[in-house]
């Protein structure tokens, strides 16, 4: 909400003073100028990444995501931690709550977290966290407890906190065989989790970290990820992260015009249109599933078998190191009333023991500006 300033006092006897000023010029006396107050800039975008060693230790991903950020353009950002850079490399902002060797049911039942919040006051959270929990074998009902937990202290300390929760990355560590299948386990109760624990002021996106992430090439010991990884983990916080940007973070919470709508109000469907030795065409249907418009869209296509987006028209790509693409609207076609669709089409090269074309696909809508 943007509330009016009333006009100084001061500015109502400018005429005395310009009188003033005009009767003692002939005599040499001048006033300087009064120095006006630049308009003070708005703060930046808060985003605490928060989690465990995948994050923190020294979680390359954030390094990778910062610069993919700040080269897209999403320059007013601050991430923020109580931790500070551990190197990996490439300049960015490094400050993180990823804390290495911590489980989340641990942090809610000690309570670490609001004093965490409290030092840093972000205004998104992106969560990659339950590894550890996970591989101590407990059950998924206490770690989504412990989620329920943390995010209400989130949204103690700032109603309107936007929330990205990560389906965690496939862990198949030497000394846990059990572990590979908790994760997916786990991983199946998360949506459910987020949709009954999601609110309109304070919305939770689900971004799927586990599809296409391969312990064997992207992590360096079956757990934590390596450069590969981290491209990967990057590539799929991207367009949910931008999307929440784009959507806007509330200056004033509860005031009429913020933003209310849910950036992950959308579905995505990939349909294989022919196919030949070497490539294929595909198609994607982006819809709309929320009550309000949408001002655009971003997808992520993830082909299967080393495939790789070659051309894509009615929308621009990007392709990330691994081969995941991130698709948005072109000019025409990112408005979508609720229930409204949008198609784009792709050329994809593929090895020839690829198989059958097909691609995980997932989409975020944009919340028109208020």
């Amino acid at each position: 909400m943007r509330r009016t300033r009333r006009s100084s006092p001061r500015l109502r006897i400018a005429p005395v003073l310009g009188l003033l000023a005009a009767l003692l010029l002939p005599l040499g006396i001048t006033f300087a100028p009064r120095a006006t107050a630049a308009p003070a800039a708005a703060d930046p975008v808060r985003v605490m990444p928060l989690g465990d060693s995948i994050t923190g230790s020294p979680g390359c991903w954030r390094a990778v995501l910062w610069n993919r950020l700040q080269n897209s353009g999403y320059t007013d950002i601050d991430f923020v931690g109580t931790l500070p850079p551990q190197g990996c490399g490439q300049a960015h902002d490094g400050d993180n709550e990823g804390h290495g060797g911590e489980l989340v049911t641990n942090v809610a039942d000690q309570n670490l977290l609001p004093g965490r919040l409290a030092a840093t006051r972000p205004d998104i959270v992106v969560m990659h966290f339950g590894t550890n929990d996970v591989w101590s074998s407990i059950a998924p009902d206490r770690i989504l407890a412990a989620y329920t937990k943390l995010v209400a202290q989130m949204r103690a300390s700032n109603p309107d906190m936007r929330i990205l929760v990560a389906q965690l990355i496939p862990m198949n560590p030497a000394s846990c065989a059990a572990c590979a299948q908790r994760v997916v386990d786990f991983n199946a109760r998360i949506p459910d989790w987020a949709r009954a624990t999601s609110t309109e002021r304070s919305p939770i996106t689900v971004v799927d970290q586990w599809t296409g992430f391969s312990t064997a090439t992207d992590t360096y010991d079956g757990v934590h990820p390596n450069a590969s990884g981290d491209d990967k983990i990057a590539a799929r916080w991207f367009p949910a992260l931008s999307a929440v940007l784009d959507a806007g973070i509330p200056q004033d919470p509860g005031g009429p015009g913020d933003p209310g709508e849910d950036p992950a109000a959308c579905t995505a469907r990939f349909r294989a249109v022919s196919s030949w030795q070497g490539g294929y065409q595909g198609e994607v249907t982006v819809t709309n599933t929320s009550a309000s418009a949408a001002s655009g869209w971003t997808a992520t296509v993830v082909p299967a078998g080393g495939a790789r987006l070659t051309q894509v028209w009615n929308g621009t790509h990007t392709t990330a190191a691994d081969g995941t693409a991130t698709v948005t609207n072109a000019a025409w076609n990112g408005a979508l009333a609720p229930g409204a669709s949008a198609t784009f089409g792709f050329v994809a090269t593929a090895p020839a023991t690829a198989g059958a074309p097909a691609a995980t696909v997932t989409c975020m809508a944009k919340t028109p500006p208020a």
